[in-house]
């Protein structure tokens, strides 16, 4: 007999999940779910309110019946759409999420987890003169749920320059060894001195500068309600003082130069800096943290990692 109606042919569809022939091995799975997901979002900023980004998302469930042969993974990108369609990504609308996960794998699962990965853009002023211009950071939210709760992180990326102490040192004696050759004399004119520090001839050497990473992963308090994504950006950048610039005029650049010259730091110093200003700070429960020294002098980097050390928190692994 012919059927007539789509919602029977939809009922006579095989379903390969429940009913497949092939035989089952049996297990309990960490993670089961999808990556690559790419939606439209709001997340909520705490300084900022909220903003629109473009994200890609990884939704997970873990698979505790050793006796199912999966999930429903549909059902992880549908509740995707549905909760950051009418909601802006924070903590309480992952709670949610996550909450709608587990109740939708009932008997299947015990624990949800989703990330979100996204650059943030941000409009950041000249050092001195009146330019501004657009920085891109790269920015993930991580939450999982269970039965410890709601445990929300946040990472930052954010880049910066950094001076060598000791190609400064270096320069430095440089300088001063032609200084005593083109002045051996010993009479000394401030006005001959003040046209000679202006030469190539007089500075004849200058330190290396390299662009530098900081990346930078922290542990929310659970009371928040918001993420810190500018306020956590903006404290490693004050500490740091070296932030690299977007439109900048001679002025701005000359300030860049003094700065850099004013913050000579090894990667050791800058993360220490940057342990410095994030350890007194109640909304991080946690912190990881590593500089990455870009080399102009090696082929390869420099680095340091640091965390809060907090019992049985992150890892100062790389």
């Amino acid at each position: 007999m012919k059927r007539e109606s789509g919602a029977d042919n939809t009922k006579a569809m095989p379903d390969v999940a429940s009913n497949s022939m092939v035989d089952h091995i049996g297990g309990t799975l960490d993670w089961v779910g999808m990556s690559e997901i790419h939606l439209p979002a709001r997340v909520s900023d705490t300084r900022v309110g909220e903003r629109p980004v473009s994200t890609s998302i990884q939704a997970y469930v873990n698979l505790a019946n050793p006796d199912a042969k999966g999930i429903h993974m549909s059902r992880l990108y549908l509740m995707l759409e549905e909760t950051f369609g009418d909601h802006s990504v924070s903590p309480a609308s992952i709670e949610q999420l996550l909450g709608n996960f587990l109740e939708t794998h009932e008997g299947l699962s015990t624990r949800g987890f989703v990330q979100f990965d996204f650059e943030y853009s941000m409009r950041r002023p000249a050092l001195k003169s009146s330019y501004a211009g657009w920085k891109s950071y790269t920015v993930s939210i991580k939450a999982s749920l269970g039965e410890e709760g709601l445990c929300t992180e946040m990472y930052v990326e954010v880049p910066y320059s950094s001076t060598c102490p000791c190609s400064a040192a270096l320069a430095r004696q440089l300088i001063q060894e032609q200084f005593r050759e083109d002045f051996q004399s010993g009479k000394v004119d401030v006005d001959e001195v003040f046209e000679w520090l202006g030469t190539e001839e007089g500075i004849r050497a200058t330190p290396h500068s390299q662009r530098s990473i900081a990346q930078v992963r922290v542990l929310l308090d659970k009371a928040a309600e918001s993420f810190p994504i500018t306020a956590l950006i903006d404290a490693i950048e004050e500490a740091l003082k070296t932030p690299v610039q977007t439109a900048v005029k001679r002025i701005d650049e000359q300030e860049f130069a003094l700065l850099n010259g004013q913050n000579l730091m090894f990667c050791e110093d800058a993360a220490r800096r940057l342990k410095h200003a994030l350890d007194p700070q109640p909304c991080y429960r946690d912190f990881w943290l590593r500089v990455n020294h870009l080399e102009s002098l090696h082929a390869h980097n420099a680095v340091a990692i640091v965390t809060k050390e907090v019992d049985g928190g992150y890892l100062p692994i790389p």
